[in-house]
């Protein structure tokens, strides 16, 4: 799990026209049909306007053949037309074919009558309405698109599309474009996904959580494929099964969404409500994972060759994903002791994240990617137990890798979180020690999460060091919980614990 420095990457190869008999057919579906009148005001005036279909390239699949299946969505005047799915299919020797649900002639058809309906409409639409062609049915009609956003009873989000005939008022159709998809996970068993239906497909999108996208890398270091699926249920829990690594990320960065907007207010991963893209499979023989911050995306390569472990897991993803928001708040240099904070907020966010989970199958603990390596990559109570970190810091702590030199910063977390001694969370027993021998009770995970957060996002900087830390961590106390708190004391407390004054 490392945060190098990495050249731009393009992540989506959407199909587009790019052969010249591909070029013709789309122009041809777009073209006006000719035996229609020109409008008033001549052969570009408004009616011309009104019938001019546009077409756009969306997803698209590739046959072990070389076959591409093309998804096109089409605007008739500039109006959005939902339903009348058009598929191009192109075979590797050029020849291609279209499926076109709804005809052209009859989108431009509606598209005439559009400009009267939707300017006295039989029913006022609801505030943020929008103009759609409903193609659905076999008469496309003018419409006015609008949603609803309220949860489901288990607390999925929805966001429920009612479409209304701007001419009568009518329901025409409903349709929920979160679409909760089911994933066999390798690490966290059965899982659900926010997943998006495109023509008969669905994919592997997650358009209430800012657009998260995950795709197949397909064993290369540039470019990927979105993944897609026609019955929506994806993976075999196996890692032989290449949508097994997708559930897996797919679900852990949903989890790292939630888990920033309820319990740290955070509207994504660099607060701008703009989801991430995800990429799995990615080169030959990578066994890591990495944040790159000058495409804001993520790579998980397949693992060790031979062992079946992708770098997957739930606190995993949620460690990567973490590197966006340092990268998006402090800054922290990936050197010397800032490195090391880096790194430490990393591992602190990812296990934070695989509590807030609850997942039954992969419960949340102190220990770092324990479903992938064996025994576990770092722990958080006893950092020194890996043979490398540092339980406390030292004065040659900027010397050392970031990974090693994170480990007071795990150790300051746990401590801040759980308290001192022998106890035993989850099923798992922990023995955490102090440098001074003190006796720390805790102050409770989720209040040392939002300190470790509100002093991350407000008063750490790039060049932040353990002292300054401390300090950014007492303020951030100062703020939440009072200068007199027994949490602020908890904080000092533990610093102290770990040998940062």
């Amino acid at each position: 799990m490392t945060h190098p420095a990495s050249s731009p990457r393009t992540l989506v190869r959407l199909a587009t026209a790019t052969t010249a008999v591909l070029a013709a057919t789309l122009a041809t579906l777009a073209a006006p049909a000719s035996a229609t009148p020109a409008g008033p005001a001549g052969p570009n005036g408004p009616a011309a306007t009104a019938e001019r279909l546009t077409v756009r390239p969306g997803a698209t699949t590739t046959d072990a053949d070389g076959t591409t299946h093309t998804h096109y969505d089409r605007a008739v005047g500039g109006i959005p037309v939902l339903g009348g799915d058009l598929i191009v299919h192109q075979r590797p020797d050029g020849t291609r074919t279209t499926t076109d649900s709804t005809a052209p002639a009859a989108l431009r058809a509606a598209a005439l009558t559009a400009t009267t309906a939707f300017a006295a409409p039989a029913a006022a639409p609801r505030p943020g309405a929008r103009r759609v062609i409903w193609a659905a049915t076999d008469t496309p009609a003018p419409a006015w698109d609008t949603v609803t956003r309220t949860p489901r009873p288990d607390g999925t989000p929805s966001e429920l599309h009612t479409v209304t005939d701007a001419r009568t008022g009518a329901v025409l159709g409903s349709y929920d474009t979160v679409h909760a998809g089911s994933g066999n996970s390798q690490y966290a068993g059965a899982v659900p996904l926010g997943t998006n239906p495109s023509g008969s497909l669905f994919q592997l999108r997650d358009l209430p959580r800012g657009d998260q996208r995950t795709l197949d890398a397909q064993n290369q270091t540039t470019g990927g494929i979105l993944f897609t699926d026609a019955d929506d249920v994806w993976g075999n829990g196996k890692p032989t099964n290449r949508q097994t690594a997708g559930v897996d990320v797919h679900y852990g960065t949903a989890v790292t969404w939630d888990f920033y907007r309820a319990v740290l207010g955070r509207n994504g991963i660099r607060g701008d409500g703009r989801g991430v893209v995800s990429r799995v499979h990615y080169g030959t023989n990578f066994n890591n994972a990495f944040w790159d911050d000058s495409c804001g995306c993520v790579s998980y390569g397949d693992g060790a060759p031979g062992s079946g472990k992708p770098p997957t897991s739930l606190d995993i993803v949620g460690h990567e994903l973490a590197h966006g928001l340092t990268s998006a708040t402090a800054g922290l240099l990936y050197s010397g002791e800032a490195g090391g904070l880096n790194e430490g907020t990393s591992d602190i966010l990812g296990t934070a994240g695989e509590f807030f989970a609850e997942n039954p199958t992969d419960i949340g603990d102190y220990l770092i990617g324990e479903r992938v390596y064996k025994g576990a990559l770092r722990t958080m109570d006893r950092p020194s137990s890996d043979g490398v970190s540092r339980d406390y810091w030292s004065s040659d702590l900027g010397t050392l890798s970031p990974d090693v030199a994170s480990g007071p910063a795990r150790h300051f977390f746990y401590l801040l979180s759980e308290g001192s001694g022998r106890k035993v969370i989850n099923g798992v027993t922990y023995d955490s020690p102090t440098y001074d021998g003190s006796k720390l009770l805790g102050i409770g995970r989720e209040k040392a999460v939002r300190v470790w957060y509100r002093a991350l996002s407000t008063y750490m900087t790039s060049t932040t060091n353990y002292s300054r830390a401390r300090t950014a961590t007492l303020q951030a106390a100062t703020d939440l919980y009072g200068a007199t708190s027994p949490e602020r004391a908890a904080v000092a407390a533990t610093w102290n614990a770990v040998n940062v004054h």
